[in-house]
């Protein structure tokens, strides 16, 4: 109840200023000069608290009104700022994409298990993978050497299989296809077995592999090279992830992934060697 009384108040000493300020100038209009400066310099004296209450009640008033002229130009530099940081962010993320590509392009450059077959570095153009069909394509085809069947690596290891051929373009089947089957040696008696892709996201299935054959995780499975077989010797093709002898069944059950990472594809090496027919 007692801020209505004080404005009221307020706006009381307001009006009565505006009418001693009014009779001032009237008595300056009409020569009393001597007069209104006493009655100027006396006001003066009175009605400076008073003005200072008001200039105290109106200041914040005049700062609200400031901070929303300024307020445009704050939202101005704000967005500006996160223009910026937008900038360097995607700069960040090409940088970290550009360093990706220089590592993966370099590990091509020293792929022992290849000896001195001779390769052509390609681009992965296109990804086209869904449950059952895994393949990429790539930018280099006939024209510079690619033919159908040719073998094709990554880093790790065997990625797939070239199995159309264009002259300027080609389609590879990874080893993850339903389609694809390699075939494998392991361990110190060069056992072979088959690996099967079952699908994208799937891990390899190993078939013909004995029951009771020595086995551990982490045993890696090698092109056989075997006469007519469709890759050289020596490329890495999977690692075992798992494996089981079931009683009565006529081979063990292995699961394998692969030793390349099929997920990261972005430069490949196809291999130029076809069997021998």
């Amino acid at each position: 109840m007692a801020r209505p009384r004080r404005s009221r108040r307020t706006l009381t000493v307001v009006v009565v200023l505006v009418l001693v300020s009014i009779a001032i100038i009237t008595i300056d209009e009409r020569g009393g000069s001597r007069v209104s400066s006493d009655l100027r310099n006396a006001a003066s004296r009175v009605f400076a608290p008073i003005r200072k209450g008001v200039d105290d009640v109106l200041r914040p008033i005049g700062n609200f009104f400031a901070g929303a002229v300024n307020y445009g130009s704050v939202a101005q530099e704000n967005a500006k700022l996160q223009a910026t940081l937008g900038r360097l962010r995607q700069q960040q993320a090409e940088q970290a994409y550009e360093q990706r590509q220089l590592r993966q392009m370099a590990a091509l450059l020293h792929l022992s298990y290849l000896g001195s077959l001779q390769t052509v570095t390609a681009q992965t153009v296109t990804v086209n993978v869904s449950n059952f069909v895994a393949s990429i394509g790539i930018d280099k085809g006939t024209a510079d050497g690619v033919a159908l069947g040719m073998p094709v690596v990554g880093a790790g290891g065997l990625v797939g299989q070239v199995v159309q051929a264009f002259r300027h373009s080609a389609t590879v089947r990874l080893l993850t296809d339903g389609r694809s089957k390699v075939g494998v040696s392991f361990g110190r008696h060069a056992t072979q077995a088959v690996v099967n892709g079952e699908g994208s996201g799937d891990p390899l299935a190993v078939d013909f592999v004995p029951p009771g054959t020595p086995m551990r995780k982490g045993q890696v499975l090698f092109t056989n090279g075997l006469a007519g077989a469709e890759y050289p010797n020596g490329i890495p093709v999977a690692f075992v992830t798992s494996y089981d002898t079931v009683p009565g069944a006529s081979q063990m059950t292995v699961v394998a992934q692969p030793m390349a990472n099929l997920h990261q594809l972005t430069y490949v090496d196809v291999v130029l060697w076809e069997p021998a027919p």
